[in-house]
């Protein structure tokens, strides 16, 4: 069996292992064949299984591949490993956003927060673009996205001070969580599926991106052309993943990096070995923070982070 087909299945196996435990596991601990029974209207277990743990599951599938994806296409026009969604500036501005509105307009229903959100990432989205221009070169897109996400957490970081009313409400979306997300949120990120098809037919292109500027052109790849549509496509996944989730970091960095060490680094193989080990680590994180100390949940983002933490250091020992 081919090596990539082997470990692409390995990791189907793993993410469906890890989401019957995700229906499982939590505050009330349920048998396999009560989770089945709960999927059935009526069924005692109906609310705990189908309103609660089916679309967390849901959203952590969609969300940890949507997240991984743009990670690879980030990293693939920026031409650095060490790149991530984050670097474009579009989680910090989805964060401004919904900080803004948690803070000065408290009395707002909650089912507008993701549209706040998503409406500020597209707008961080929209000011690179303005700031860097269509044919600008990758550093100057990694420079600006970098400045852009330092000012708009000092943004964030003032909002706070000022409104200190609701900081634990602020608080708890920076952390980035699945915690009582629904089928409303559910609906909200479904557009970023559609994304997905788009992102797969650009492999080639990325493949002769990698070989430089030069070689891609000399080869008929549109470099600008192909930069502008993978950036597109990374900042719509990174929206519509931060806009009901918050902001969860490290998966679109060590996803990829993961999936680069097991099939390499040709894009038709390293995209779906990619997108399943996002939605496997984030599962594993959600689940983890639900179990470590029930009832209480932690937000998945931390979880993330201690784990990215120390695997982003190792990675800037090793990359020079």
């Amino acid at each position: 069996m081919n090596p990539a087909l082997r470990t692409g299945l390995i990791l189907c196996f793993a993410v469906a292992a890890a989401a019957a435990m995700n229906l499982q596991l939590g505050a009330v601990n349920l048998p396999f064949t009560a989770v089945l029974q709960g999927l059935q209207s009526g069924h005692e277990n109906y609310f705990i299984v189908h309103e609660l743990r089916l679309p967390r599951l849901l959203l952590a599938l969609i969300v940890g591949a949507s997240l991984a994806l743009a990670g690879v296409l980030v990293q693939g026009v920026i031409r650095n490993p060490l790149a991530s969604p984050d670097l474009l500036g579009v989680s910090q501005g989805a964060s401004l956003a919904a900080v803004i509105l948690i803070a000065l307009y408290p009395e707002v229903s909650s089912l507008w927060l993701p549209v706040v959100s998503l409406l500020g990432a597209l707008g961080a989205a929209l000011i690179l673009w303005l700031l860097c221009g269509r044919h600008a070169s990758p550093i100057k897109i990694a420079i600006t996205g970098v400045a852009l996400a330092a000012f708009y957490a000092s943004a964030i970081d003032f909002v706070m001070l000022t409104r200190p009313q609701n900081l634990n409400d602020a608080l708890l979306w920076l952390t980035g969580s699945l915690w009582g997300r629904s089928w409303e949120q559910l609906w909200l990120v479904l557009p970023a599926v559609a994304l997905m098809p788009l992102a797969v037919g650009l492999c080639q292109r990325l493949n002769l991106n990698n070989l430089g500027d030069d070689y891609a052109t000399t080869l008929g790849s549109a470099v600008p052309q192909t930069r502008f549509m993978a950036l597109a496509l990374a900042v719509g996944l990174t929206a519509a993943s931060v806009a009901v989730c918050g902001p969860i970091g490290f998966i679109g960095l060590m996803a990829p990096h993961l999936a680069r060490r097991l099939v390499g680094g040709r894009h038709q193989r390293l995209i779906p070995v990619a997108m399943l080990t996002g939605a496997l680590l984030l599962l594993l994180a959600d689940l983890a923070t639900r179990i470590i100390k029930p009832p209480i949940e932690l937000p998945a983002g931390i979880m993330t982070a201690i784990l990215g933490g120390p695997y982003f250091i190792y990675l800037l020992k090793k990359v020079r």
